[in-house]
């Protein structure tokens, strides 16, 4: 990678928007002083966002980190050393593509590095298997996350470092890891085959599938069009982007009540918006919510809209009791109602549940011999980062039970 930065073509110019409080920020900032020091024609400048309100304002950044490239917008969140290399240098995709293809099979593939992929990557390898994980990005939702405190033994920790640590325990085994590979179709067979979207495949005797969940969508107009122009989804991050403003955040679980516990401290005015007929949060959550003077909230309510020009300025919602539509001026909108697992380039080969789930049994097996699946992406009850590495686990076990239990072409 060091040699491929020294050896890029051209004069670029980095200027990084950040937050204090973005947990993604310094490893995006930190990426682009490594380039900096490495190729003299490059060049990083961090701008904390909260300082420089007016550029920020006439930049419309409205969500950290922004990356802009020679003056033009490169990028929006966290991106890795290696995900920054690969937009700017084709020719590295294509390379990179070239050595996935030509591997030989492995005996366990897992596709995903979360929390269940690595917990499945250091069981599988500590059997003496040949054993490689296919990833977008190592860690997976884990890097969005900012405090974790339930993850027993470990007192308090922060989600990018956990991540850190999660990959560093896999690479002290012999384990193949493959960033920036985003799976796309899964093949059954003797070998199983999994194609990648970068145009290479890989085989395994055996699969774990462990590819997490993302952000729901509330799929409403306004949603997509504003994105990153006041619809977000990490009120750590983006929140000091609207100190003293009016935002919104909808969904009335515990992650929408801490979002909105959390902006009350920075913004003007928030304004929670939950589809059911009463919140859904902890007892304790809920109560810290309405002792707020600067929150309103509204329950049995659907936002039909978010509103804006060039940016947001507004959302609507329906009172479902009454029918009537209600407008709310803002400038961000807050949308936390849960996730949705990344199986879309699964179906019609392992059974999914009717919420797009891998169905599971006890040993992590799918509806297909040989493939198993672990955490988020399965019908496993409660999301929760100890139970994805129990699963991974548990995956990696069943994986091996069937390695030694069935005959594999020579």
């Amino acid at each position: 990678m060091l040699d491929q930065i020294k050896a890029l073509d051209g004069d670029f110019e980095f200027e990084i928007y950040v937050s204090l409080t973005c947990h993604n920020c310094p490893d995006v900032v930190q990426a682009l002083n490594l380039m900096a020091v490495q190729n003299p024609r490059i060049r990083a400048t961090m701008i904390e966002g909260g300082t420089f309100q007016d550029e920020v304002k006439e930049r419309q950044v409205m969500a950290v980190p922004t990356v802009f490239l020679n003056g033009t917008e490169f990028g929006q969140g966290r991106m890795s050393l290696e995900e920054i290399l690969a937009k700017i240098d084709n020719s590295g995709v294509e390379r990179e593509a070239r050595k996935i293809a030509a591997k030989d099979p492995f005996d366990v593939l897992i596709v995903g590095g979360g929390p269940a992929g690595a917990a499945a990557a250091v069981y599988a390898a500590r059997k003496g298997i040949r054993t490689g994980v296919a990833s977008e990005r190592f860690g997976g939702q884990v890097l969005d996350t900012m405090g974790i405190e339930n993850f027993i033994s470990i007192k308090e920790t922060e989600g990018p470092k956990f991540a850190h640590a999660l990959e560093e325990h896999v690479r002290d085994y012999e384990v193949d890891i493959m960033n920036l590979q985003r799976a796309k179709a899964l093949v059954p067979g003797d070998l199983i085959e999994v194609q990648l979207e970068s145009g290479a495949s890989l085989k395994s005797k055996t699969v774990i599938i462990s590819t997490g969940a993302r952000w729901r969508n509330i799929n409403v107009p306004g949603e997509h069009e504003f994105k990153n122009k006041g619809v977000a989804y990490c009120p750590h991050c983006d929140g000091p982007l609207f100190k003293g403003k009016r935002v919104a955040v909808i969904g009335g679980g515990n992650s929408g009540v801490e979002a909105a516990i959390d902006l009350a401290g920075i913004v003007g005015h928030v304004t929670l918006i939950e589809f059911d007929t009463q919140l859904r949060a902890d007892a304790v959550l809920q109560r810290k919510l309405k002792s707020l003077k600067n929150v309103d909230i509204f329950t049995n309510a659907q936002t039909t809209e978010i509103t804006g020009d060039q940016k947001v300025n507004g959302l609507v919602f329906k009172d479902r009791a009454t029918g009537e539509l209600k407008k709310v001026e803002l400038e961000g909108v807050f949308i936390q109602i849960g996730l949705v697992p990344n199986t879309d380039w699964l179906k019609g080969t392992v059974e999914l549940s009717k919420h797009g789930e891998i169905i599971v049994d006890a040993r992590g097996q799918t509806s297909v011999p040989g493939v198993f699946a672990a955490g988020d992406a399965t019908t496993v009850p409660f999301k929760q980062i100890i139970i994805a590495a129990g699963d991974g686990a548990k995956a990696a076990l069943g994986a091996f039970d069937h390695l030694i239990r069935t005959s594999a072409p020579a």
